[in-house]
């Protein structure tokens, strides 16, 4: 039997999708849109977070994760997976901490104030810029494949009702006799979800044809993911692809990852429902999703939520 190479998650610069010329833009669109309908994901390489940057940021991470369970389980939210994630027997390798309102400097002084009552600053601000730089890329992607969609004029109006949360994950190793997966095989249930990691490798991407490839990271580059309500809000032409990580070695790895939610109501665009495309999705209150999902008891079971949620 000959040997098959598996297919390589697309890499798009971020300086090609910020060209203003007609022509670029629309290559632009059709390459990130084609990568979300084929893939789910692509990775963007963004030369303004450097390598100097990244090392401040983790080093930040290992600071906030160094500190006591008692104080990291303060970390609550009324929102479904927006505090903290640990301890968790069928995941014992993760932990993690959500960071509400990301981009702004009072969501992070916010989340600081509880895990530091006497203030960190150096944190605030190197968390702060990073979410701001990476909602950056966000926006883009989301601009490029509305306009690719033929639907720009819908984008003002997510502008207005998207939030960022920005999860921040601790995978220890695993001892000898324990399980390898750091994080079950699971689709987001966000918009857009942009991911980033330390040095040391473990998630991988589930293909439309069913196969698990692992995540590559350039140098100073960003895996950008649809979620399900980016799924749904295309009328099922954006992909949403399960992955999982599987975590190796002795190391600890660190991620980071900006997940866009929105305030009220999403619905399909009308342009988006033909005779080729019938609707498949009613309008949906993004957060009442997060909930439906945290109470699904077959939670880590690979069907599609969205649909049972949302589905016509």
């Amino acid at each position: 039997m000959g040997f098959v190479a598996q297919p390589n998650i697309p890499v798009i610069n971020m300086v090609d999708m910020k060209q203003t010329t007609s022509f670029k833009t629309s290559f632009a669109c059709n390459e990130v849109r084609h990568a979300l309908e084929e893939y789910g994901c692509f990775l963007v390489v963004c030369d303004e977070i450097t390598e100097e940057v990244n090392t401040k940021v983790y080093d930040a991470l290992k600071t906030l994760f160094d500190l006591p369970i008692d104080t990291k389980v303060r970390n609550t939210s009324p929102k479904a997976y927006h505090g903290y994630v640990g301890q968790l027997p069928f995941l014992p390798l993760l932990e993690s901490l959500g960071i509400e309102n990301a981009t702004s400097v009072h969501g992070v002084n916010s989340f600081a104030n509880v895990m530091w009552p006497s203030g960190n600053d150096d944190f605030c601000k190197m968390i702060q810029s990073y979410a701001k730089l990476v909602s950056e890329i966000e926006e883009t992607v989301r601009k490029l494949v509305f306009e690719s969609y033929g639907v720009s004029n819908y984008h003002e109006y997510y502008n207005e009702s998207v939030t960022y949360l920005l999860r921040v994950m601790k995978y220890r190793p695993p001892s000898a006799n324990e399980t390898k997966i750091g994080s079950i095989s699971h689709t987001d249930k966000t918009f857009i979800s942009i991911l980033s990691q330390n040095q040391v490798k473990g998630l991988e991407i589930k293909t439309k044809d069913n196969d698990w490839i692992p995540v590559k990271y350039p140098s100073s580059s960003f895996l950008v993911m649809a979620g399900d309500a980016f799924k749904a809000w295309s009328n099922d032409r954006v992909h949403s692809p399960y992955h999982r990580v599987v975590v190796e070695g002795n190391e600890h790895r660190y991620s980071l990852g900006l997940f866009t939610y929105h305030k009220g109501i999403i619905t399909v665009p009308e342009e988006l429902v033909d005779e080729d495309h019938v609707r498949k999705f009613n309008s949906f209150d993004h957060f009442g999703y997060l909930d439906f999902y945290d109470k699904d008891s077959q939670f880590e079971l690979e069907y599609s939520h969205i649909k049972s949620y949302c589905g016509v």
